[in-house]
C-alpha cells in the first residue's frame, strides 16, 4: 500500500523546498544547480521556455536577471508518495506583476545525494476577477 504524507519524509521535503525558494529568491545559483537533478532527462518548462536537460537548465539560470525575485508563495502543498517522490505545488505572486498569478508545480525524487528535483513547471496567468 502506497504510504502518502509520511510525517518525516514531508518534514524533510517541506524543509528541502523552503531551501529551494530562499535560493531562488536570493538568486543562489549554485544551490539552485545542485537541487535539480543533473541528468539529461530533467526537465524545466518555465514561463517563457522549454528547457530539457539539466545543462540547459543550468544556462538558462547562469543567464536570469538577479533582480525582480521576490515573490510571495500562496497555497503551497507537499504531498509524499512513499519515501522516495513528492510533488510540490504553489501560486505564487510578485509586486511588479500586478494582476498576475504564478504556478509552479515540481516532482522531487530522493538521490543518494538528498532530494533533488526532477521535473518543474512554471506558468503565469491572469488572475481571476
Amino acid at each position: 500500500m502506497l504510504e502518502i504524507d509520511l510525517p518525516e519524509v514531508k518534514a524533510e521535503v517541506e524543509a528541502v523546498f523552503a531551501r529551494y525558494e530562499t535560493a531562488l529568491v536570493s538568486n543562489d545559483v549554485a544551490v539552485l544547480d545542485e537541487l535539480f537533478l543533473a541528468l539529461p532527462t530533467t526537465i524545466r518548462y518555465g514561463a517563457a521556455e522549454n528547457l530539457h536537460g539539466i545543462e540547459a537548465i543550468r544556462a538558462f539560470r547562469r543567464g536570469r536577471p538577479a533582480n525582480g525575485l521576490s515573490r510571495s508563495l500562496e497555497h503551497t502543498r507537499i504531498t509524499t508518495y512513499g519515501r522516495d517522490v513528492a510533488v510540490a505545488a504553489t501560486l505564487f505572486r510578485r509586486d511588479s506583476a500586478p494582476g498576475k498569478v504564478g504556478r509552479q508545480m515540481q516532482t522531487w525524487i530522493r538521490t543518494p545525494d538528498g532530494w533533488r528535483v526532477a521535473a518543474a513547471h512554471v506558468s503565469v496567468i491572469d488572475e481571476a476577477p
